[in-house]
C-alpha cells in the first residue's frame, strides 16, 4: 500500500541537509512502529521516495515523501504516531493513501511555490525601500523574456527564465513565487532574485532573504498544477 506523507521543516530544522533528513525519517518510521516495506536483496532498505530535495537554510510547510507499507497498516493514525516521535523543527501535516497507479513523488514534481521576505534589518535603504524593491521585481517579471547564462554538465547555455516562472507578485510585504521544479527544468528562487539584482546593477546577498517553500505541485494532462497532497485520500 502506497502512502504520501506531507511534512513541515521549520526552525533549526532548516539547517539539516537532505541526506540527514532521509536518515532521520528512516529512524522515525521505526520509532513510530510504522509497518514500512523494505526492498529485497543483501542490503534491504526502506522503500521511501522524497519529492524534491530542499536546500539547506530554507524552511518549508509543504515537503513530501512516499512510502510503501504493509497491508493492514492504520494510515489514519499514522500522522499522530509520527508526530509523537518528531524532533523539534519537524511536523507531519498529513498521511494519505495513494492509488496503486500513482507515480512516486520524485517523478511527478513540476512546480513549487515559495514565500520570500527580507530578513529583519536587511531591507533596502531609503523610505519605502522594501515596497520599491518588490514593485521593481514585479516589473522585472512583466518583461517578455529574462535571459541568463546557465552552467550545465556540457558547458554553458543561454536560458529564458520567463517561461519557468509561473507566478510572481508582491503580497503583504512578501514576494509570492511559483517556479518550475523537477527533473526536466529546475530553477531556484535564489536564481530569480539574483537575476533581478543583476539587471538592477545591485549585488545579490542570499542572506538578506528568508525563503520558505509553501507547496509542491504535479501537473495534470490539461496543464493544471495540483498539490501533491490532493492526489491522495484519507484512509477509511
Amino acid at each position: 500500500m502506497k502512502v504520501r506523507i506531507k511534512f513541515a521543516k521549520q526552525g533549526n530544522g532548516k539547517f539539516i541537509g537532505h541526506l540527514d533528513v532521509m536518515r532521520y525519517f528512516q529512524k522515525a518510521m521505526r520509532r513510530a512502529d510504522i509497518a514500512i516495506c523494505y526492498s529485497g536483496g543483501f542490503s534491504p532498505h526502506q522503500i521511501m521516495s522524497f519529492a524534491a530535495p530542499l536546500r539547506v537554510g530554507i524552511t518549508s510547510i509543504g515537503e513530501y515523501f512516499d512510502i510503501q507499507v504493509e497491508e493492514g497498516e492504520n494510515v489514519s493514525s499514522m500522522k499522530e504516531r509520527l508526530n509523537q516521535v518528531m524532533a523539534e523543527g519537524f511536523r507531519i501535516e498529513s498521511c494519505l493513501r495513494l492509488p496503486d497507479s500513482a507515480g512516486n513523488a520524485m517523478s511527478i514534481v513540476s512546480a513549487a511555490r515559495y514565500t520570500v521576505s527580507f530578513r529583519p534589518g536587511y531591507e533596502p535603504d531609503g523610505p519605502g525601500g522594501a515596497v520599491r524593491w518588490m514593485k521593481g521585481l514585479e516589473a522585472f517579471y512583466r518583461q517578455d523574456a529574462v535571459f541568463i547564462t546557465k552552467k550545465t554538465k556540457k558547458g554553458e547555455k543561454e536560458l529564458d527564465l520567463k517561461p519557468l516562472i509561473y507566478e510572481l507578485y508582491a503580497k503583504d510585504g512578501t514576494v509570492q513565487m511559483m517556479i518550475s521544479t523537477g527533473s526536466a527544468e529546475n530553477i531556484k528562487p535564489e536564481l530569480v532574485l539574483a537575476t533581478f539584482a543583476r539587471q538592477m546593477g545591485n549585488e545579490f546577498s542570499p542572506f538578506a532573504f528568508l525563503i520558505q517553500r509553501d507547496e509542491v505541485y504535479a501537473q495534470s494532462k490539461e496543464g493544471a498544477f495540483i498539490p501533491l497532497e490532493a492526489l491522495g485520500e484519507k484512509d477509511g
